[in-house]
Order: structure tokens, then sequence, then C-alpha cells
């Protein structure tokens, strides 16, 4: 393991990210309220950080590898979660301690959404702002904007995109060059933000406001700039703005992608892991609606319909808006919810969850399990799209499900033992590791009111989630450490 590239690098990433620290700094200056020296403190602490690491290693090059990778994603996510918490920390006035600044930070990065901020519309301009740019950050994953950057620093991208990237199948690009297919996922990500960000200005919102929803609906984040998220506004046309933002973000970038090139829709429905994200999300649809009227959640129809499609996308991508509590919602409903997240959005996409791919091959791996017990000595392949799916991938799928769910059971047991009621911890572990944000019980609205120790095993379920499992638990083996 290369020790010394692997300091380099993260030196380099730190210095990177305290740049974005500029923007809400200029935007303090220019409205005057009263954040600038927090924002300007923490410019300079992580820069110095950044360029403390580097300095020493500066000449050191050599090629990176695929634990080095492993190694870079790891410590820069949560070292950047660590230092993302300063201007929390540093504001002028600030209330929050160390772990609520580390928590509001881990989250906005990982585009959890939870927040334990009660009293978002009484924030300074300049902070509403910086959340809501950090879930736009790490929505498409800042390694992934690296891997464009770093090649004109001389540091290889491959395996960084690797560590990074989410999906069961992680080795196909877009382009020929790993350089060039991190800069075209950025241009269609940015893309999604300028029109997002338009539609909700003609829409009716302020531009402030339009500009830092389109960041965390394109990032399938759920940060707002108002305690009431979405249903501030009251407004059919902006919900379904932000209905159809959520689900175009929730698809497999790279179908945007060949979309565009090719000039044709039909790319997305020649998808099997397309098809099977509308179906997910229109079974849970019709019923979450159904059940609404018919539980007399909602008088009318139309009502339940509108209520029970925004809450079915927002959750079903991991998104996590809201324009109405639906913790308070029937058992059923809410439960639907909730177990919907865990399938998320696709690979390759911004969202949460497992993945629709993933599901869809545990399913289709169930199927031929039972189709063997009739006929035993029968080859039966897997198959998804018309293609044969190799059994290195399908293994790869059940070892991170078997992981998942075992550290699922792990931090959720953790987070009992604090204290916490059983479906609160439940839903709070599973609204963090699939990245979601609003739960279920005393998390329904917010995460102020939990203790501290929950707060930072929570942290670690955001971390674990955004990282895939694997990326994470991966450090924690001894193989991973022998030469």
């Amino acid at each position: 393991m290369h020790l010394s590239t692997v300091q380099r690098i993260l030196g380099v990433l730190l210095m990177l990210f305290s740049l974005t620290m500029l923007p809400p700094l200029l935007f303090s200056l220019w409205v005057d309220d009263g954040a600038l020296v927090g924002f300007t403190d923490a410019f300079i602490l992580t820069f110095g950080l950044g360029l403390g690491i580097w300095l020493p290693v500066r000449y050191r090059r050599q090629d990176l590898r695929v634990r080095d990778g492993f190694l870079v994603v790891v410590m820069f996510w949560t070292v950047l979660g660590l230092t993302g918490s300063l201007p929390f920390l540093l504001a002028e006035n600030s209330k929050m301690g160390i772990t609520d600044a580390v928590f509001e930070s881990v989250s906005g990065l990982t585009t959890t959404g939870a927040t334990v901020i009660v009293g978002i519309d009484e924030l300074p301009t300049s902070i509403l702002y910086y959340r809501q740019q950090l879930q736009w950050l790490g929505g498409m994953g800042i390694i992934v904007l690296a891997v464009a950057v770093l090649p004109m620093l001389g540091i290889g991208g491959m395996q960084l995109y690797r560590a990074e990237t989410p999906g069961p199948v992680k080795d196909n690009k877009l382009t020929p060059r790993i350089t060039e297919t991190a800069k075209a996922l950025w241009y269609i990500y940015l893309g999604l933000t300028i029109s997002c960000t338009l539609a909700y200005w003609l829409g009716g919102m302020k531009l402030f406001d339009a500009v830092g929803h389109a960041f965390s609906t394109v990032a399938i984040g759920g940060f707002s700039t108002h305690d009431e998220s979405i249903g501030y506004y009251d407004s059919r046309v902006i919900e379904m703005i932000a209905v159809v933002f959520m689900l175009l973000s929730g698809v497999n970038f790279a179908l945007h992608f060949l979309a565009v090139r090719r000039r044709s829709l039909r790319i997305y429905f020649e998808d099997a892991e397309f098809r099977g994200y509308i179906v997910t999300l229109g079974i849970v649809f019709l019923l979450v609606s159904t059940a609404l009227y018919l539980m007399g959640v909602y008088g009318t129809w139309d009502e339940s319909i509108m209520r029970g499609l925004f809450q079915a996308v927002s959750i079903g991508t991991t998104t996590g808006f809201t324009t109405a509590d639906y913790s308070l919602w029937p058992g059923f409903i809410s439960i639907l919810l909730l177990f919907t997240s865990f399938v998320g959005g696709c690979a390759g996409s911004t969202g949460g969850g497992i993945k629709v791919i993933r599901f869809l091959l545990l399913i289709k791996q169930g199927v031929r399990e039972i189709n063997r017990l009739i006929h035993p000595n029968a080859e039966i392949p897997i198959r998804i799209g018309g293609k044969t799916i190799p059994w290195r991938i399908v293994e790869a799928v059940w070892g991170f499900f078997a992981l998942y769910v075992a550290s699922f059971g792990v931090m959720y047991l953790a987070l009992a033992s604090t204290g916490l009621d059983l479906m609160t911890s439940f839903s709070a572990v599973a609204a963090s590791i699939n990245n979601l944000g609003p739960g279920l019980g005393d998390v329904g609205l917010h995460y102020a009111t939990l203790n501290d120790p929950a707060k930072w095993i929570l942290c670690f379920a955001m971390l674990l989630g955004r990282l895939e499992i694997f990326t994470l638990l991966v450090l924690l083996t001894p193989a991973f450490w022998r030469k």
C-alpha cells in the first residue's frame, strides 16, 4: 500500500473541498448575515489542514492501487464530514455542539437529509445555502468530480471511481477515458440542476429557494430551506416539478447520457432496471393513495392521489422531501413507504438504498433456486435485459445483501441500547443507511432529540450507506492491511 500517495491525494482533495466554502463565504459577505467569520475560519482551517497533509509528500508519485483507492475514499469522506461541520460549529451565535455539527455535515454530504436543526427558517441565509450545497456536492460524489481534476495534477483516478460509484457493476465506463466519464456525469448532473432550478423558479419559488431545492432534489438529498420542506409552498405545480426531477435523478445517469447521445427515449424502456424502478414506484403509489383514501386520512381521491404520489416518489427514491408528516399516517402506509426506501433508486443514480438492480438479481436468483428444486440438473442462467449475468456478480450481490442485513441488525441493536424505543431505532437506522432522512417515531420530523451516542451511530450508518457497505467495511478486515 502506498500510504504517501494516499496522503498526497487526501491533502489535494481537502484543499479542493475548502474552495467550496468560498461561495457561502462570499454570499455571507454580500448579505451580511453574521456568518462571515465562521466561513472564513472554516476555509482557512480546511485549506491549512489539506496543505499540511500535502506538503511533506508533494513529490511522491506512485500508481494508485485498488486498496489505495478504497482508503482514500473512506478517509476523505470521514475527514470531509468532520471539516464540513466547521461552518456550523464556528458560525456566530452557533448553538450547535460538535456532535450536532458533524451529524448535519455528514447528513448533507451523504445526501441523507436527516437534520438536527429546529427552526431552519431562522438560520442565516449563507448557512441555508451551505446546507443545500453540501448535498449537491455529495450527490454525484465529490470523488467523481475529483476524478476529472486529479489527472491534471498527475494523480490517476480509476481506482477512486471504482470505489465511489454505486451499483453491482463498477467497471463500465461511458467513455474510453475515465476522466471523460466523470465529466460526462457532471455535465448531466449540472444540466439537471439548472433545469430543475428554472422549473422551480417559474413554478413560483424565489430564486434562492429554487437553487437550494434544485441542489437537494437532483442530489436526492431532501434538505430544504424551510422547516415544512416542500409542504411550505402548498403548490401542486411545485410538487409535480419535484416529482419529475426526483424520478429523473433516481435513474442511472448512464441512461441519461446514452439517451442524450442517441437522442432516443427508447434507451430508458429497454433497460430492465428502469422498468423495475418505474413499476415498483407505481405499485407503491397506487397502494399508498388507495390506503390514504380508504382509511380516511384524506377525504377526497384528488388529495389522496397527490399526497400518495409525492410521498411514494420522495421516499421511494430516498429523497426525503415531505408535504405531510407520513409518520403520522396509519402504520401500514408508513411502514410500506419505509420499506420502499430499502429498494431505493437505480445503480449509477444519486439515490440511496440497496438499488433496484440488486433487488432484481435477488428475485431472479430466488426464482432460479425454486426452479432448481424442480429440475435439479438443469442449467438455469440469470438474465437481466436479455444478458446473462456472470455468477461472480450474483455472488457479490448476495454478499452485499448479507452484509447489509447484518450491519443493519448490529446498528439497530446499538441504537436501541442507547435508550430509544424500537420503532424509532428501526426507522432511524433504516433512514440513515438508506440515505433517506425522515423516519418514524421520534425521528419523524428531526433528529434533534436523540442522544449523542445515537447520533454518532447514525453518522456511521449514513457513511456506510453512501459508500455501499463494502467500501467502508473492507477497511475493517485484517486482509486489507496485509502486505
